[in-house]
């Protein structure tokens, strides 16, 4: 049988879950058809799903139909907890969409959008609850066409039908077309696989309209991904299970997985579970192509590549806000074990604590995940601890190309590095390079550079946040086969980053980087006024439709998060409950009031000694600091930009 992974995503309410159950049922896999709203869907069954109607944790199943076996991950729909959906797209070979008839493109769906394209995974489309009343099929096909993509076609019908518009989503196929006058399956197949078209198919899942004819799509129109020879796996998500045990969730791109087999250093798995909702079979064997939940594995992480596989880049969803936990008379250990925990199963969580504060602080993207951490700290754990109001997670970039140098000479100690970090477009995240000759630096000099320059979380200078959207290059340096020790280019390293962001920060070249939500509004005519008040206020951007003459008007635009948090509570007062505000976050922009969160931080970044942007020189013997200004005129290897 052909084998493919699917993940199902969407935005939240547009019937994710609920098409995952038809599917299973319509294969045979279910005797019995569940219902979210039910309580007793087959792949949202933790208790705190139920309680809530949404799916929070990504779950595995599997059908067969005809000559296809799929392995199915359903994922979150709430734009809270899209950091566990992105990790899941790591593996997949296929994604299926599934759009809200009545709610159309929302703003989150183009983030999904976003997120596909940029892990390149070919997609199916599914519009569901077509039986609303007032549904047009056709407006609907515009809108995607026109919001997502051009390749967006109707494969329900006849697909010769469309043969036109298929060859028009590429140029080589339009010319073979031309002479041809026909496609071939083959030909299609390759265009859906290459991210050229995307199958769209429409239906009702809750009564199972439209479910068998997207799973004939299925059958027909995905190809199998070629096997690699040797061992190779992805982490996607970690998880314990009912009795606490932990389990690494992988999928296997090449070779094969046995128990005892030593995947990781010193670590030997157990089982391999094949799961099936809450059910799980225990195999001798996985092979390339399937997922599974290994046990016995500590220190595993979503993203993470086994055997020849790199690890992945950084998740572009990261959570924007900070709250401090107040134990509530709760022992700190306690709370900060538990804490952990649930951090190792969403890294997102990045829990620290401040022995000299004696404080935990965790991020998150938003309230709907707090509450969950809260009920899950409740009910795993028998904790009842709050939270803060939150502080915004704010990042610093440079808008300038700068030199860094850092050099590191204590007695009998040398090392010496120059780095160029340049901006990269908003979104980025932070790349490291290598452009330094074997006779500048030996290769193991090099790779202890760029070693240290991933080892750690690098912050900025004008208020200790994060840096991003930058690439830091090596260019030059100087060691000495005497005396370079281990450290030597990690202190030289690190120093030579710090010094050439405070090198920017003088030339006026630092920015501070807020997170910024992209908004819909939608609020009834006569209070258009009042809500446009209100984004004017809180430094947002918004739009109103040309046709925005009905009783109901919506508003989109982007806004900070520092002004819109909290803004639903004023929404569903002046609206008396009957206004309706999405927020979601879509990146990171200068800050819009930059100068007045720098002078409140009260930030120096030359008395953060963790950080330090000050280099070590040594003469008569002794090593002696030099301030990070004077580096241009001390530095023994020669600056590139001068």
């Amino acid at each position: 049988m052909k084998r493919i992974v699917t993940g199902i995503i969407a935005h939240v309410d547009a019937g994710k879950t609920t098409l995952s159950e038809g599917l299973l049922y319509q294969a045979g896999a279910l005797r019995q058809l569940g219902r979210v709203d039910n309580g007793d869907a087959f792949l949202d069954p933790d208790a705190l799903e139920k309680k809530r109607g949404i799916t929070i944790f990504s779950h595995e199943a599997q059908f067969d139909y005809q000559q296809l076996h799929v392995t199915l991950l359903d994922t979150p729909g709430h734009a809270d907890f899209g950091a566990q959906m992105e990790q899941v797209l790591n593996v997949l070979d296929y994604a299926i969409l599934v759009i809200s008839a009545t709610d159309g493109v929302q703003g989150y769906t183009r983030t999904l959008w976003r997120l596909l394209d940029r892990y390149q995974i070919p997609t199916f489309i599914f519009v569901n609850k077509m039986d609303a009343p007032g549904v047009d099929q056709v407006a609907l096909m515009t809108q995607i066409q026109s919001e997502l993509s051009a390749g967006a076609l109707p494969f329900a019908g006849e697909i010769s039908d469309q043969y036109d518009d298929l060859a028009l989503q590429d140029d080589t196929v339009l010319e073979d077309y031309m002479s041809s006058g026909t496609l071939s399956q083959d030909t299609i197949r390759q265009m859906i696989s290459k991210r050229a078209v995307f199958p769209t198919y429409f239906g009702a899942a809750l009564k199972l309209n439209g479910v068998e004819t997207l799973m004939a799509g299925l059958q027909t129109w995905t190809v199998e991904r070629a096997a690699q020879p040797d061992f190779g796996a992805r982490v996607f998500k970690v998880s314990h299970d009912e009795k606490g045990e932990r389990l690494t969730w992988v999928r296997v791109l090449g070779g094969a997985l046995h128990p005892r087999d030593e995947v990781l250093p010193d670590q030997k798995l157990n089982e391999l579970r094949v799961y099936n909702g809450v059910k799980y079979t225990v195999k001798s064997s996985v092979t390339a192509g399937e997922v599974c939940a290994i046990t016995g594995l500590t220190g595993t992480r979503p993203g993470q590549g086994l055997g020849v596989l790199k690890d992945s880049s950084a998740p572009l969803l990261q959570p924007v806000l900070n709250y401090q936990v107040d134990p509530r008379g709760n022992d700190l250990h306690a709370c900060l074990t538990a804490l952990q925990q649930l951090e190792d199963e969403d890294p997102q969580l990045h829990v620290t604590w401040s022995n000299e504060l004696r404080e935990i602080r965790v991020q998150l993207m938003g309230a709907m995940q707090l509450e969950v951490l809260q009920q899950m700290l409740h009910n795993q754990f028998h904790l009842d601890v709050g939270f803060d109001t939150g502080s915004i997670l704010y990042k610093e970039t440079i808008t300038a190309p700068v030199e860094g140098v850092g050099h590191f000479e204590p007695l009998r100690h040398y090392a010496e590095v120059h780095l160029l970090m340049t901006p990269l477009s908003p979104g980025s995240g932070i790349t490291f390079d290598d452009n330094c000759s074997l006779e500048v630096l030996n290769k193991s000099w090099q790779h202890a550079v760029l070693t240290n320059l991933a080892a750690k979380e690098h912050v900025g200078v004008l208020i200790g946040a994060p840096i991003t959207d930058m690439q830091i290059t090596l260019i030059g340096g100087r060691g000495s086969i005497v005396h370079t020790v281990g450290g030597d280019f990690r202190e030289a390293t690190w120093r030579a980053v710090r010094q050439g962001l405070m090198m920017a920060r003088q030339a006026g070249h630092a920015e501070l980087l807020e997170p910024w939500y992209q908004f819909s509004l939608t609020v009834t005519q006569d209070q258009v006024g009042r809500a446009m008040t209100d984004i004017q206020r809180m430094h947002g951007e918004f739009n109103i439709p040309e046709d925005s003459g009905g009783a109901v008007v919506t508003i989109s635009g982007t806004a900070p998060v520092s002004e819109m948090q909290g803004y639903a509570q004023d929404v569903n007062a002046y609206t008396h409950g009957q206004g309706e505000l999405e927020c979601v976050v879509d990146g990171y922009r200068p800050c819009h009031n930059a100068d007045e969160v720098i002078a409140a931080t009260e930030y120096e970044p030359t008395a953060d000694l963790d950080n330090t942007p000050d280099s070590v020189f040594c003469a008569h013997g002794a090593g002696y600091p030099v301030k990070w200004d004077q580096l241009p005129v001390m530095a023994h290897y020669p600056y590139a930009t001068q």
